[in-house]
């Protein structure tokens, strides 16, 4: 395994089981755990800050301007923001979770709270947030997918549901999916970096739909985008990348 290229990301699957079932069929004692090295660099935790804090300011302004100007006027309109806003939070917190971990136990929870986080929690409020404003555009026959906010918008939930499919099964009952072993192994890595792009494009996307669609214009001072959908979008993207680590992908 240690000349696996992929075998640092890959061994989040034989950490999750039990000792007696693990290829050498040991755990390692609590004496050897303390004396491997501290996982995170400095900055990481900066950056953790900093891009939680950007995710809580969005979404906080968000949630705000939609409750205090007659959400039940508004419709099924009036879900799409609060919760692609709560997505994109529970996004952040997804990625940020399994990005500094280097060892297995630490590797086998960060999994697990990155799949909670985006899988069972930041999927399906996008998933709705994104029907709520289709079926909005559909009783007021709207057209679908004008501005660039909308097309961007569909294509990243595409995207997204791409995106679970090679993270799941890639590492899901041994990556059977893919075939298991290296070939499953591979997936993980190119799972990794289509997620930081998609980030990207995620971030984008909020930034036209907050600071530049009708409503944001309508209902937001120019001051608060310019902090919830410039600034704070900033520092989202940075605290992320940040805390990339590219050599755990090793495409050379």
């Amino acid at each position: 395994m240690a000349d696996d290229p992929n075998a640092e990301d890959y061994e989040l699957t034989e950490a999750l089981l039990p000792p007696e079932e693990r290829a050498d069929g040991l755990s390692k004692p609590k004496e050897q755990e303390a004396q491997l090295p501290a996982e995170g660099r400095k900055g990481d935790t900066f950056a953790l800050y900093l891009a939680l804090s950007g995710a809580a300011v969005l979404t906080t302004v968000t949630w705000v301007t939609v409750l205090v100007n007659n959400p039940f006027d508004a419709g099924w309109f009036a879900f799409h923001p609060p919760l692609q806003s709560l997505s994109l939070l529970l996004f952040v917190y997804g990625i940020s979770t399994l990005q500094p971990t280097s060892q297995p136990k630490t590797k086998a929870a960060g999994l697990a709270r990155h799949q909670y986080a985006i899988l069972f929690a930041a999927f399906p409020i996008i998933f709705f947030g994104t029907f709520a404003v289709m079926y909005n555009k559909y009783l007021h026959g709207a057209t679908h997918f004008k501005s660039w906010h909308g097309k961007l918008g569909i294509g990243a939930m595409g995207w997204i549901f791409i995106q679970v499919l090679l993270g799941g099964g890639s590492v899901w009952f041994g990556g059977a999916a893919f075939g298991g072993g290296s070939r499953a192994k591979a997936i993980w890595k190119y799972h990794r970096l289509s997620g930081y792009v998609l980030f990207l494009l995620l971030m984008f996307t909020a930034h036209i739909g907050g600071a530049w669609s009708h409503w944001g214009i309508k209902y937001i001072p120019w001051s608060m985008r310019a902090l919830a959908y410039g600034a704070a979008l900033g520092a989202c993207i940075a605290g992320v990348y940040i805390r990339l680590r590219p050599s755990k992908m090793k495409f050379i």
